[in-house]
């Protein structure tokens, strides 16, 4: 019960801290590679290697290179990426599928198990735009209601003024 617990703590944080590192550049949600190798315990420049050695893996929908100005937006936006603002290289970007593929290339054990945080991280994130969409949804069927209630107690009123 003791090892589950821990487990359970292990998850929690690995949990948050991939939830902070998920961004969303270019419409998607991605995460950059220098996250992704500093969670896998590799440098970013062997991370990239291994990404290159298997780049038949990974698509254009799965991976792209950020732009200049793309960069210092998220180096000026997250903190924890001011050490990209001295790099002469520009950062890519892997998408939910890209970092799905990462456990094809990346085979340690500690890659494998933050594949599996991350991608869940990932699905949790859908899950939760998804209740907000089911959400708004509602909100706007509310509002319509209210139109046409607003509509019938006008009509209603301009009866009763009549009579």
């Amino acid at each position: 019960m003791n090892e589950n617990k821990e487990l359970q703590l292990k998850y929690d944080i690995a949990d948050d801290l991939i939830k902070q590192r998920i961004l969303i550049i270019r419409g998607q949600k991605v995460m950059l590679d220098v996250d992704l190798a500093d969670l896998y315990g590799v440098k970013t420049k062997r991370f990239n290697e291994q990404v290159k050695r298997n780049s038949n893996r990974f698509p254009g929908d799965f991976i792209f290179q950020l732009t200049s100005k793309e960069k210092e937006e998220v180096v000026a936006n997250c903190d924890h990426l001011q050490k990209l603002k001295f790099s002469h290289n520009l950062p890519y970007a892997f998408t939910e599928h890209g970092v799905a593929m990462l456990s094809a290339v990346l085979n340690s054990k500690q890659a494998i198990t933050m594949s599996i945080f991350i991608v869940r991280a990932f699905i949790k994130m859908r899950e939760s735009l998804d209740q907000y969409n089911n959400l708004a949804i509602k909100i706007g069927e509310i509002e319509v209601n209210q139109i046409n209630d607003h509509k019938v107690l006008e009509e209603l009123y301009f009866e009763i003024k009549q009579l």
